[in-house]
């Protein structure tokens, strides 16, 4: 499979993944939030609205524009560590979508099959 096509399948595993959790927002952070200079906006959003509202976008936008995808993509460890509070397991399947998407960036070579 086309790894731009396997990318937005996981992007859309997230989605709805957000969506069953709550985790969505109809409404952005505001503007300020947008021009943090530290990873992943820590000190301006939340990890599910950065997911939202930069990385999902950004990577739908690098895909759509036909540029060259990341070589080294690796965001769950982060994640993991924002959820590892949660004694219920709620972040499971979320956490297991991120690993998949980690996974498609890491493979040494990728082909356009």
């Amino acid at each position: 499979m086309n790894i731009n096509l396997l990318v937005i399948e996981k992007l859309r595993l997230i989605e709805a993944e957000m969506k069953n959790l709550n985790l969505w927002r109809n409404t952005p952070p505001p503007a300020e939030a947008f021009a943090s200079h530290l990873p992943f906006a820590v000190d301006t959003m939340e990890a599910h609205e950065w997911l939202q509202w930069v990385l999902l976008p950004k990577l739908y936008k690098t895909i759509e524009q036909d540029i060259a995808l990341p070589n080294v993509f690796a965001i769950t460890p982060y994640f993991e560590e924002i959820y590892k509070k949660e004694p219920d397991g709620r972040y499971c399947q979320l956490l297991e979508y991120l690993h998949a998407l980690d996974k498609i960036f890491s493979q040494s070579k990728i082909t356009d099959a």
